[in-house]
């Protein structure tokens, strides 16, 4: 099967200055009544896009949105389902866990100023809010120069624009092709104690030089640095994914995260990436608090346009 990128919604590099992520829960009260609504937005939300791309041209806004396995099964119970679409399993490691969370409805906004994401999901939830509850809304940022929050460049080895199609577009799935798997998961930072370690303590629990962003040789990094274990080397060959990590914060609160957010034609390749990081006790993980996990489909535009029409 044959990709075609122009079938597909906006799961390619692109992180965005400024990012609305949403999860959200089916109100499971009357299912005719939320089918019809989710299909009223899989109709409206291209054209709301697209009024919005005309209105501010330079905002570069991409969206991307998708379906749980619970909202799956509960909305369109007779149609086929994506191969790879399940309820996440948490991860238990010796020392930390990857929490498994709820979820029915994801949205990924992202563009150039928040004001543009910002009317997007409010026209967004003006169709979506009558039949479900917010599990979960965070706001991110592009922090200085594209780092991390933790001070590190992000995304080094990521694959980039039209290159990473090749990597989140499903193609051995003939009902879905085009569409694409996102892995969402929201992580608390002690910076407190990520500060206190000196600069060359941060570089070997990272694998990377913090100024510069060059890797460490191997024998400078810790054996469990996060650019070690976080790799997916089954039967030897590099298996990659596309991340658009962001950072979020309450600072008056002292809260500072990340929302880790993969996009991927494989979930197998992200969970085997997830067991490796937690159950080999990823450094990261020393000063960071995985608080959610849920894994959605990314439908192409096609399924899109079949849900629209009720086809499902």
């Amino acid at each position: 099967m044959t990709v075609d990128i122009k079938k597909a919604q906006d799961v390619y590099k692109d992180a965005g200055e400024s990012v609305i992520f949403a999860t959200l829960l089916l109100n499971h009260q009357n299912q005719s009544e939320e089918k019809n609504a989710v299909a009223e937005f899989a109709d409206l939300s291209n054209s709301i896009i697209n009024s919005m791309r005309i209105r501010d041209p330079e905002a570069q806004a991409n969206i991307a949105w998708g379906f749980g396995a619970d909202a799956w099964d509960y909305l369109f119970p007779d149609a086929p389902k994506p191969k790879q679409l399940s309820t996440f399993k948490e991860i238990k490691g010796p020392k930390y866990t990857a929490v498994s969370t709820p979820g029915d409805i994801f949205i990924h906004v992202r563009a150039k100023n928040m004001a543009v994401c910002y009317e997007l999901m409010d026209q967004f939830m003006e169709l979506l809010r009558p039949v479900t509850s917010v599990e979960d809304e965070t706001h991110g940022f592009r922090y200085l120069e594209g780092r991390s929050i933790v001070g590190f460049i992000d995304g080094t080895e990521n694959p980039a624009g039209v290159e990473s199609m090749d990597y989140t577009l499903i193609d051995d799935d003939a009902e879905f092709i085009n569409g694409s798997y996102a892995f969402a998961q929201k992580y608390i930072h002690n910076m407190d104690a990520w500060k206190n370690l000196s600069t060359d303590d941060q570089e070997k629990s990272i694998g990377r030089h913090k100024f510069s962003d060059r890797e460490l040789t191997d024998e400078e990094k810790l054996p469990n640095a996060h650019n070690v274990i976080s790799k997916d080397m089954k039967d030897g060959i590099e298996h990659k994914i596309v991340r658009m990590n962001v950072p979020f914060s309450d600072p008056a609160k002292d809260i500072t995260g990340t929302y880790f957010i993969a996009y991927t034609k494989d979930f197998s390749i992200t969970n085997r990436m997830l067991e490796n990081m937690f159950t080999k006790s990823d450094r990261i993980l020393d000063f960071s608090t995985a608080i959610s996990g849920t894994l959605f489909f990314i439908p192409s535009k096609v399924t899109l346009e079949k849900i629209a029409d009720d086809e499902y």
